[in-house]
């Protein structure tokens, strides 16, 4: 039986940081994670969406960040000392992505992958590359390209 292949997936394995939202399980492509920071103070934007949380100072970068328990609709919780916002590459734009917890780092072969399940018009998948299973659940593997818009990831510009 041949392995179905799924969009977006080059060679035999990738590589995903997975990472924790409500106790469920995601995953993004490594290639895309510039780097893991501590929860910090964010700066706040008037009139932005409620899953946009304001923006970070990067090293002279302002980051937008977005957090992802909003961006899917769950309850919001207090922030612990867990809580990490991680920093990833969108269409050559930086954007910062709060989460619960990090879990690992995972070689996953891409035969491993499954297709994003289709819930008909009233459930929006196509920022799912898949679902792969991991240890005794499932994790949703994001197309954080898809998963972002142009308005959440507005050009960065240098602070002074």
């Amino acid at each position: 039986m041949q392995a179905q292949e799924t969009p977006g997936y080059a060679g035999e394995q990738n590589q995903f940081l997975t990472f924790t939202l409500g106790g469920e399980e995601y995953g993004i492509d490594i290639l895309k994670v510039q780097e893991i920071r501590g929860y910090s103070a964010i700066t706040h934007i008037p009139n932005a969406p409620p899953h946009v949380k304001g923006i970070i100072n990067l090293r002279g970068t302002v980051v937008p960040v977005v957090d992802l328990r909003a961006k899917f609709g769950m309850n919001a919780v207090d922030y612990t000392k867990f809580t990490v916002i991680v920093v990833v590459m969108v269409a050559e734009k930086i954007a910062g992505l709060v989460v619960d917890a990090v879990s690992d780092v995972l070689n996953i072969a891409a035969s491993d992958v499954r297709p994003a399940p289709d819930f008909g018009l009233r459930c929006d998948t196509r920022f799912m590359r898949g679902v792969v299973s991991v240890s005794d659940k499932l994790a949703v593997l994001l197309d954080i390209d898809r998963l972002l818009n142009d308005d959440e990831t507005a050009p960065a510009s240098v602070v002074n």
